[in-house]
Formats: C-alpha cells, sequence, structure tokens
C-alpha cells in the first residue's frame, strides 16, 4: 500500500520505518526540515534500539522517503496516519491538540477523491467526530475523507519490537471500508495471529488512555505501599513477589521505585482526569489524582532519604546521580524523575554530577545547571552520596569495591530497587532503598542475613518496561 505518516518524531518515525520494512510504499511528513534530511539519510534524531537497521533498510530500498510537503503528501497516498505530539496544554491538565487540528486543517485543502485519515496520538475520548465534522466543513468540493483512531501501544526502548510484533491491534473506525484498509496494512502481523479488536472510534481512544491509566495505577500502588513497609519494617520487594503469585494481579509493573515519567503515562493520566471532568463523570476516575500525587511523592521521599544519609543537608556536599532518562533505552528525558530528583538536591545546594549512557545531550539542554560525567566514576568521584535514579543495565554491572574508592563516603541509595544491595552492602556501602528494610533497623541475624544475601537469577532481571 501507500500511505504517509505524518510527524515524524518518536512515534511517526518508528511507525514510518517499520510499515517501509514490512513492504508497503511509505511518505514521512514533518515540518522540522533538519529532523527530515536526518531520518532521509537513515540517522534517527532520537535513541531506539534496533531503528537505525530498519530505518536504513527502508531507506535503501526505496520504500521510505520523507518530505515537509502536505500537498506532496495528500497526492502520495489515499490513507494518512496522524502521529503528531498531544502534550499536556500550559496550565491546564487537559490535552493540547493544536498540532492534530494543525495537520488536518493543512492536509485537507490539499486532497482530492477518497481518503482515510488514521489518528495513532493519544487523544481525549470523542476526537475521531469532532475531526470529521472540522474536515467537512474545509475539505473541497467532491472529496471524501474518513476518520479513523488506531492507538499506539509502543514501549520506549522497545518500540521497533511493539510496531513489528504487537500483542494487539485497535481499531476504531465508522465504516467497512476503513476496516478493510486497516486489515490491509496490518495484514503480516494478522497472518502472525495478532489479536485485532475492531471496534468503534470512542472506544478505540479510550483503550489507550485507559491501558496507561491501568498501568499507572498499579505502579503507584506497589510505591505507597513501598512506604508503608518503610514505616512498618518491611520488604516491597518480597511483598510485590507474593502478590505476583495471584493470577489476578501478577507481577508485571510491581516494581517499587522512583516511579514513572516521560512523555505518556503523567500527561495522559491528567488528560483523562480532564476529559472525565468534561463529561461529566471526573468522580469515575478522581482516584487518578492520587495516583499522580504517589508518583510525585516518590520523588520527594527520594529527596529527604538522600539528604538524610548527607547529613541533614544538602550544602557543601557532592551527589551523583546514576541516570537522567526516564527509563532505560532511551534518551528520553521528559519529565524524567530522575532529573527532577537531580534539580531538587542541586536547588538546596549540593554540586550534582550526573551520569547517563544515552541521555547527557538532552539531559544538559534542559538541565544547564548540572554537572555531566561520560563514565560512572566521574560522576562518582568524591561523592557523598551515589543515587542510583534510572535503571541502565550498565549500572548492574559497576563493581561496588572499585567504586568505593572513588567516592568520598559509600553510601548508596538504589532508588530503582534494581542494583544487588547485598554485593553493595558486603563491599562496605551503606545502602538505602524505597520500600526496603535497612539491616540498621533489624535485629542482629537478621540484618547479617540481609547483609549477606544475594538475589536469584530471576531476582537480577530488568523489570517489565511500561507500554508508554
Amino acid at each position: 500500500m501507500r500511505m504517509t505518516v505524518i510527524g515524524t518524531g518518536y512515534l511517526g518515525a518508528v511507525h514510518a520505518a517499520c510499515m517501509a520494512d514490512i513492504g508497503h510504499e511509505v511518505l514521512g511528513v514533518d515540518i522540522d526540515g533538519e529532523k527530515i534530511r536526518a531520518l532521509a539519510e537513515g540517522r534517527p534524531p532520537f535513541f531506539e534500539p534496533g531503528l537505525d537497521e530498519v530505518l536504513t533498510r527502508a531507506t535503501a530500498s526505496g520504500r521510505l522517503r520523507f518530505s515537509t510537503s502536505l500537498s506532496e503528501a495528500a497526492a502520495f497516498a489515499d490513507v494518512h496516519f496522524v502521529c503528531v505530539g498531544t502534550p499536556q496544554q500550559a496550565g491546564s491538565d487537559a490535552a493540547d491538540l493544536r498540532c492534530v487540528d494543525a495537520v488536518v486543517d493543512g492536509l485537507a485543502a490539499h486532497l482530492t477523491g477518497a481518503h482515510l485519515l488514521v489518528g495513532k496520538s493519544t487523544v481525549p475520548v470523542g476526537t475521531t467526530p469532532r475531526l470529521a465534522a472540522r474536515l467537512r466543513g474545509i475539505v473541497p468540493a467532491g472529496c471524501e475523507v474518513e476518520v479513523a483512531w488506531n492507538p499506539e501501544f509502543l514501549r520506549e526502548g522497545f518500540a521497533v519490537e511493539d510496531t513489528l510484533r504487537p500483542d494487539r491491534i485497535v481499531v476504531g473506525v465508522t465504516s467497512p471500508r476503513a476496516d478493510r484498509v486497516l486489515r490491509e496494512v496490518y495484514a503480516p502481523m494478522l497472518a502472525d495471529r495478532v489479536p485485532y479488536v475492531s471496534t468503534d472510534p470512542a472506544t478505540a481512544e479510550l483503550v489507550k488512555v485507559s491501558a496507561n491509566s491501568f498501568l499507572a495505577t498499579k505502579i503507584s500502588f506497589i510505591n505507597a505501599m513501598a512506604e508503608v513497609c518503610d514505616a512498618a519494617g518491611a520488604d516491597v520487594v518480597t511483598l510485590a513477589d507474593a502478590l505476583g503469585h495471584d493470577t489476578r494481579i501478577g507481577r508485571r509493573f510491581l516494581h517499587a521505585g522512583l516511579g514513572f515519567g516521560g512523555g505518556c503515562l503523567p500527561k495522559d493520566i491528567r488528560a483523562f482526569s480532564a476529559r472525565a471532568r468534561e463529561l461529566g463523570v471526573g468522580e469515575a476516575v478522581g482516584f487518578l489524582g492520587q495516583v499522580d500525587a504517589v508518583n510525585q511523592r516518590q520523588r520527594r521521599r527520594t529527596v529527604d532519604i538522600a539528604r538524610d544519609l548527607a547529613g541533614g543537608e544538602f550544602t557543601g556536599r557532592r551527589i551523583a546521580v546514576l541516570g537522567a532518562t526516564f527509563k532505560p533505552n532511551s534518551d528520553d528525558i521528559r519529565d524524567s524523575p530522575a532529573l527532577a530528583v537531580a534539580a531538587a538536591i542541586h536547588r538546596e545546594g549540593a554540586e550534582v554530577r550526573v551520569h547517563d549512557p544515552e541521555g547527557l545531550h538532552n539531559a544538559r539542554l534542559a538541565h544547564p545547571e548540572l554537572r555531566y560525567e561520560n563514565e560512572p566514576s566521574g560522576a562518582c568521584a568524591g561523592a557523598d552520596v551515589v543515587l542510583h535514579l534510572t535503571e541502565w543495565s550498565d549500572y548492574r554491572e559497576l563493581d561496588p569495591v572499585k567504586l568505593a574508592r572513588v567516592v568520598r563516603t559509600p553510601r548508596l541509595i538504589d532508588a530503582r530497587n534494581h542494583l544487588d544491595m547485598g554485593l553493595w552492602r558486603a563491599s562496605g556501602w551503606t545502602v538505602r532503598a524505597l520500600g526496603r528494610p535497612s539491616p540498621a533497623l533489624l535485629p542482629g541475624p537478621a540484618r547479617a542475613g540481609l547483609a549477606l544475601s544475594r538475589p536469584s537469577a530471576a531476582g537480577r532481571q530488568r523489570p517489565p518496561t511500561a507500554r508508554c
């Protein structure tokens, strides 16, 4: 098929490259000429494992090219995927749909014949009929445009895999024709028996925000339990393991730590709440406000624990931060809990040195007040406290004995419950973690056992990453 992908940010670039990789002819469109040039040369403008290989294959095959022209898009194909951003409005919880509206308005003037506009951006429920009405008012006479919604379920760090081998495809359509077109788009996936859910647009729009709200709730639930565990002297990791054996609950996303961030979960649950209030059912999702509050509180708790380990104040202290991105395997620092904690500690007077395997460039642009190091040892040199804030696998490979020789004081906060606490403690480190008991608070035998314990191989695996 021929199709366009309008908006070549994270979602659009991955979708365009993968659609071309499975055999479609694709034109990627964006107003950012520099981004278009990079993509045309096979260079992703952001870090995503595997995307560079897929992009190179797709552009070399001739099935994928890029443009800044909506008129060229209208002439190239009659199926158009809208993949532009829907950020949170300034001063409001609601989603900002100006980019979506701009695409509709800009494309409509150039359309002739019959077209299908397929939204993939995360939008408030009711967006599809609103856009359909908008198009009817501005398309040229004789032009027929149908709007469908096909939400994305990508995890940053696994976006290529999630596009080529999704766990489900959801489409919201208003005609058999639109359904047939989308089945053809995703024919290779359907041949592999990927579940295909064809429904009305309102339900399709709700699927994405509902999924994100559920995941956010599960993450905040276990983080709330971590706070209870801290007060009671219990271990949240063991608690989560025990809960996870209940098939009604499951272990995925029951991983206590610093909480969620990024350009998806936080703004989506707020926009969902705002839309529910507009529909007069705000009380039905009122719990999402507490989900958001628990998530933000994890950041403040981490700062408080760090201050305590630093001796009660940050002034004159050097703090090392391992991790700047909101999650591993990405260079995305949008609403990064790690950077939020680092910036808060800096504001209280500490010298903060940050390391991240992929996110340093973006972090420097967002927080130039912090100091950045290319190696973990550089960030930790002379540190009074080391904070592990993003669960990159690189940090599990650090040698705590060697690192202890670099810091001023071997004190560690594992805010992701990702490191081998027994190994670090046995190497002379004072270790604190969210929701896990400190040896100093335990009786002698239990304290010794905890200090020398090692997690099983299963316990050392990196936890599942939230779909976003």
